[in-house]
């Protein structure tokens, strides 16, 4: 059985306008929505038109204000400029949102806002002068799903703040799927609290925080996730992060777990677009509580996953307070390859993770892993490491235009040539494999 190397698949391009695929958020499933009705939002429209593709309406807060459990709004390409929020800032610290999505569907009918088919709706911040921290897209509502759409240019106008968001969410079972989010003074998308959330095959890159309290630089990462315990089930699956200057993906302080799949971080840590040292720079981050120890931390899942060439660690346990699993993955060129530091009970460091199937080629290859549950690694085996035993270590063209249907796209890069001895020379970890064991790294063949 061949694991999937592209996450789940989007709605199919022969499908009707009005049909809404049945899509899986985190362990929860919603169901078919076909039934519901089907709506039109263009940057040329007006909210008193009829909302059809003829005569659509012109803002995503009038969509909202109509659109049931069930619904489809598609919007068409173009871009969406916002200049204020949709309410004052009562201080300079205050928070304040341009798009409010408070409204839910049902486990078994979301409301749906896609772009519609072949175009490219971009909703740009950029000319937001709110002095306080902004919120381009906040999701408080349950059941939401947000499809191809553009967010960029959220700001941040002062310095008392550490970041401004893309999109933050706060709300359960919500699928974000093939959104494109870049240059935002903050995170692209951020997961505050909430549970069985879906990031699905979407991309956060050249996000920067110029004007922040804790040093420019240091809170704009590609996802984040830091929820409260007892919310279950996030899920980035497919996900690209690179160029942002703070790290790719960020779970600290996140007390409920968080799985991340088949997702790929690249040069986080620096000014965009330059090799000038930035932020922390780490690939994945996974977990950690400011470095405290706390009695509640949670397991998180890295797996199937590619880190190269960020600033810091590929992979970094960041003093976490029990051992996450870190399964198939492939670190190139990091500084260390993996980082496990974690911490004990008294506060001491440790090693602390359980890593199988993983390969660490280049770089510093590997930090605090005394303690650490390790096997069946690249570094545990007796085998010589060298780039024949890939297709290619090209670190170029990690960008390229995804699949029709949003899924990664197919690159040799850092992918197992047909002869490399680390076929077949992992471990049975629960996830799918060819051959007579796994193989070693993100990509099995």
């Amino acid at each position: 059985m061949k694991r999937s190397k592209h996450g789940r698949l989007a709605l199919p391009a022969a499908a009707v306008l009005a049909a809404v695929a049945t899509t899986v958020v985190g362990s929860a499933a919603s169901g078919n929505a076909a039934a519901g009705k089907v709506f039109y939002v263009s940057p040329t429209g007006g909210d008193s038109a009829a909302g059809s593709e003829a005569a659509p309406w012109k803002t995503f807060a009038h969509a909202q204000s109509v659109a049931q459990a069930g619904d489809t709004v598609y919007f068409r390409g173009g871009t969406y400029a916002y200049s204020r929020a949709n309410a004052g800032c009562k201080s300079q610290t205050d928070r304040v949102d341009a798009i409010t999505l408070n409204k839910s569907g049902s486990s078994s009918s979301l409301i749906n806002y896609v772009a519609y088919p072949g175009e490219k709706p971009v909703f740009d911040f950029s000319q937001m002068k709110d002095d306080c921290r902004i919120k381009g897209i906040d999701v408080t509502g349950n059941w939401i799903r947000l499809k191809g759409l553009t967010v960029t240019g959220v700001p941040q106008n002062n310095n008392l703040n550490h970041e401004s968001w893309g999109i933050w969410i706060s709300g359960s079972n919500n699928t974000f799927e093939q959104l494109d989010l870049h240059h935002n003074m903050g995170p692209g998308l951020f997961i505050q609290d909430g549970g069985g959330n879906l990031v699905l095959n979407s991309d956060s890159h050249h996000n920067y925080d110029p004007h922040t309290s804790n040093g420019a630089g240091e809170s704009a990462d590609g996802f984040g996730a830091h929820i409260s315990a007892n919310h279950p089930g996030n899920v980035f699956r497919g996900d690209r992060a690179w160029w942002n200057s703070d790290d790719g993906f960020d779970l600290i302080n996140a007390f409920s777990s968080v799985t991340i799949e088949n997702s790929w971080a690249w040069l986080n840590g620096y000014l965009p677009g330059t090799t000038t040292p930035s932020g922390n720079g780490n690939g994945f981050k996974a977990g950690g509580y400011g470095g405290k120890y706390v009695s509640n931390g949670v397991k998180h899942t890295v797996r199937s996953s590619v880190a190269f060439n960020n600033r810091s660690s590929g992979f970094y346990a960041n003093h976490h307070t029990v051992a996450n699993d870190f399964f198939n993955n492939t670190s190139y060129e990091n500084h260390p390859d993996f980082n496990m530091l974690g911490i004990s009970r008294t506060g001491a460091a440790i090693g602390l993770g359980n890593l199988r199937n993983n390969i660490a080629y280049t770089g510093t290859l590997l930090s605090n892993m005394t303690g650490t549950s390790a096997s069946y690694n690249s570094w545990n085996l007796n085998v010589n490491l060298s780039n024949s035993q890939f297709q290619s270590v090209s670190t170029s063209g990690w960008d390229a235009s995804r699949q029709a249907d949003g899924s990664l796209p197919v690159l040799p890069y850092l992918r197992l040539a047909s002869n490399s001895t680390l076929i077949d020379k992992g471990v049975n970890v629960g996830l799918p494999y060819n051959g007579s064991a796994p193989d070693l790294g993100a990509f099995e063949r």
